[in-house]
Order: structure tokens, then sequence, then C-alpha cells
């Protein structure tokens, strides 16, 4: 990994799901039964139909929130406390990630697609709060969500990054196009890689890539 092409980077992007804790936590599973369980009673709709829903809203749109404020009419803000009301108990402290997180010069900022409130307790199951300089959820980007260009923009302009001397690292790929167009450097950070041209960089760990950029 060439360490030079992250000398110029002053702000530090992170998506807060399977990117801030492994996918091994599992975190998304919970969330995903009380999606279902919402578009259900929210739609008057059967499992089958909700889970279909939910689905198909997450590829068209971003975001099963998204979808359902487009074609429903969803109040976001119950959805959003609903949907993050799960348990935490699979994460952990690590306190490795947050010394390479804070070793970092510059801002460093959460992004996520869920909600702010929820983010806050994500990062302190994680050991990682008072990490970050801000945080934003969906909702400061007006619920539009990544991978829409207009959310990033929105988000980046309130937290007052140049996105050409900015860093962006992501669990989903849909979410560094937008980023890798406005001139950041994308980092995708799965378990697997997934090769595509608005991708530059890979990780399976976190904390390894961010303490390899201070050598």
């Amino acid at each position: 990994m060439p360490v030079a092409r992250f000398a110029h980077v002053d702000a530090w992007v992170f998506d807060l799901d399977n990117t801030l804790y492994p996918p091994s936590a599992r975190l998304f599973d919970q969330i995903e039964v009380r999606m279902t369980a919402y578009v259900m009673e929210a739609l008057n709709v059967p499992r089958d139909e909700a889970d279909r829903l939910r689905a198909d809203y997450w590829r068209l749109y971003g975001t099963t929130l998204a979808g359902l404020m487009h074609e429903h009419g969803l109040d976001p803000a119950p959805y959003l406390v609903d949907v993050h009301d799960i348990s935490l108990d699979h994460l952990a402290p690590d306190p490795g990630l947050r010394a390479a997180i804070s070793a970092l010069p510059g801002k460093r900022i959460v992004y996520t697609n869920g909600s702010a409130p929820y983010a806050e307790r994500v990062l302190a199951a994680r050991g990682l709060s008072g990490a970050f300089d801000a945080i934003f959820g969906v909702e400061h980007a007006g619920f539009r969500p990544k991978p829409d260009r207009t959310a990033f923009e929105t988000v980046f302009a309130a937290a007052g990054i140049d996105p050409a001397r900015a860093a962006m690292f992501e669990d989903d790929p849909r979410n560094l196009a937008a980023p890798h167009e406005m001139g950041m450097r994308t980092v995708h950070v799965a378990p697997e890689p997934a090769p595509a041209p608005h991708i530059e960089h890979h990780t399976d760990d976190l904390g390894a890539f961010l303490r390899r950029l201070r050598r």
C-alpha cells in the first residue's frame, strides 16, 4: 500500500456498520429483523412481502428507509428509533483500533446511513467514544442515504471537509463511488475485496491498515 497516497489527507470519514466493528458481530441481522417487522406493521403486508420490499428498496434506493419514504411517505424518525433498538452484546472494545484512529492527523468523523444516536451507542460499545470529532447520521443528510452524492455533499459541507483532502472507509462498495468521483481516497473494509474502478484500497483489518499509514 503506497502510504504516500494518503500524505495529503487531513479528513478521515468512517462508515459505522461492518466498518468500525467486524461483520462477525452480525448486528445487521438484528436490524433486518426489526426492519421487516416494521414494514409488516406500517404497510400491513405479510412477512414474505415485507422481506421482499426491504431488500428491493435497499437495492433501488440505497436503504430500506429511503424506499419507504419515497414509495409510501413513511415518517423516518420513529422508524430509525425502532429498527436500531438492538442488543450490542456482541461488541467489545478495541483499544488498538481506538489508538490507530486517534493517531490520524486532522479531522475524524463517522458518517452512517443509520442514525447518530445509534452510532453513539455502537461507538461506546467499541470503546471509541471521543475518538471522533463529529458523528453524522442519515438525518443530517435530510434522510437521503449513501450512495446518493447529494447526501455526501451535504454531510461533508456540514463537517467542513474538502473531499480532495479526505479518505473514506466503507464496507459497502456502492458507497465509495461518489467519494471517489469527489476526489477522495477510497478504502473498502470487508473480509473479501470487491474490485471496482472506484475502490483504491481494500483491507480486512482496519486497525492494521491505519497503523501502516503512520509509518
